[in-house]
Order: structure tokens, then C-alpha cells, then sequence
């Protein structure tokens, strides 16, 4: 049914249940597997200090990959690891029409009513935004 699915990744709970939910799916479908991590520019600084906080979030997510990477060995799975930056809702959904996904795979941290509605959703964006399906983990 998938052949493409894409895993937004930030190291959270929600996003360990998204992957292990994504792997399983890869698996039984035979899909090729792309987890994204997004790495957010800071709003204001330097373009010194902007560099530096991207390469420490690069090495960051580098990091939280390589549980994910044990947790996939010996599973048939094909997984490519990304890490992006800019806003992640918006990176997780160009890259994931630009590769091709047929799935996005979320977390959803269960952020209370009032922050989802003077943030906004992070999963909301996504889900209204997608031009393919979507499963949110909790």
C-alpha cells in the first residue's frame, strides 16, 4: 500500500512511537523509510551565531539517529537519515512531496488547548497542509 514514508523526527517520546510505528509499517509494506529531523534557525543573531546553533543541531540530531539506527538493524527495511533546517512543519511537508512520500509519520507532544491555539499545531500544519496521508502517533 505505502512505498514512501517519511518520519518527522525530534528525539521526543512521540517521536520514538512515530519511528517504531513508521519501521513497522516499512516493513510490512516493503516501503522505503526516510527519517527527518529539522534543525530551526534561531529568529535573531549573528550570521556567526546562526551558523553555530545549525552545526550543534546537525550533531544533535546526528546523535539521536544512531539509537534509531540499532532499533532498524537487521529489519528489511531501506532508511535514508536527513536532517533539514528551517520550520519543521513546512520542511517535513516540501520534503516529503519533493521525495515522493505516499506517508507522514508524526509525533504528537499533547500540548495543551491553549498553546495549540496561540502556537498552533505542528501536527495541524501538517495534517491540513498534506498532499499525502498522514498518521499522528500519541
Amino acid at each position: 500500500m505505502f512505498k514512501k514514508i517519511l518520519v518527522g523526527y525530534d528525539g521526543s517520546d512521540p517521536a520514538n512511537k512515530a519511528f517504531a510505528m513508521a519501521l513497522d509499517l516499512a516493513e510490512r509494506n516493503q516501503a522505503a523509510l526516510r527519517v527527518l529531523s529539522v534543525a530551526r534557525p534561531p529568529e535573531f543573531g549573528e550570521e556567526v551565531e546562526t551558523e553555530a546553533v545549525l552545526e550543534n543541531s546537525r550533531k544533535h540530531f546526528h546523535q539521536v539517529h544512531k539509537p534509531l539506527k540499532q532499533l532498524a538493524a537487521g529489519r528489511k527495511v531501506a532508511i535514508d537519515y536527513e536532517v533539514a533546517v528551517g520550520h519543521p512543519a513546512e520542511r517535513i511537508l516540501i520534503e516529503s512531496e519533493r521525495w515522493g512520500g505516499d506517508l507522514i509519520v508524526i509525533g504528537h507532544r499533547g500540548r495543551g488547548v491553549m498553546q495549540r491555539w496561540l502556537l498552533g499545531s505542528m501536527a495541524k500544519q501538517i495534517m491540513n497542509h498534506a498532499t499525502c496521508s498522514v498518521l499522528l502517533a500519541r
